[in-house]
């Protein structure tokens, strides 16, 4: 008598390794890695500030404008006396209507770079 055969179980998804990069840049670049590696947020697909924090918003405007052109759009004291990125963080974290402003310049200045090509001005 033979025992009946018993089809082996099929791998589990979970544990599969992730597929290797197609091109050695890929391979090289951490951001193509990280960006791979999170799942899309069906509501956040589009959504350009979603994953940015706003520590990157304040120092990427303060970098794109100077913290005297970001004061000129945006006139708060944070950002005109004494002006660093934690004074601001704590200043806008504290005030929405404040943030609410910072993340409409910054959703603007990345249209006009997406506009301009990439290129910075002040």
């Amino acid at each position: 008598m033979t025992a009946p055969a018993v089809p082996a179980p099929a791998p589990d998804p979970r544990s599969a390794p992730a597929p290797a990069p197609a091109t050695e840049a890929e391979a090289a670049s951490p951001a193509s890695s990280v960006a791979s590696a999170a799942p899309a947020v069906p509501g956040q697909a589009r959504n350009p500030l979603h994953g940015v924090t706003l520590e990157a918003m304040v120092t990427a405007l303060s970098e794109h404008y100077g913290w005297a052109g970001l004061g000129e759009r945006i006139p708060v004291r944070c950002f005109n006396v004494d002006p660093s990125v934690s004074s601001s963080l704590r200043f806008l974290r504290k005030t929405p209507w404040a943030r609410d402003k910072v993340e409409g310049l910054y959703l603007y200045m990345l249209r006009d770079l997406k506009r301009s090509g990439g290129a910075r001005g002040g």
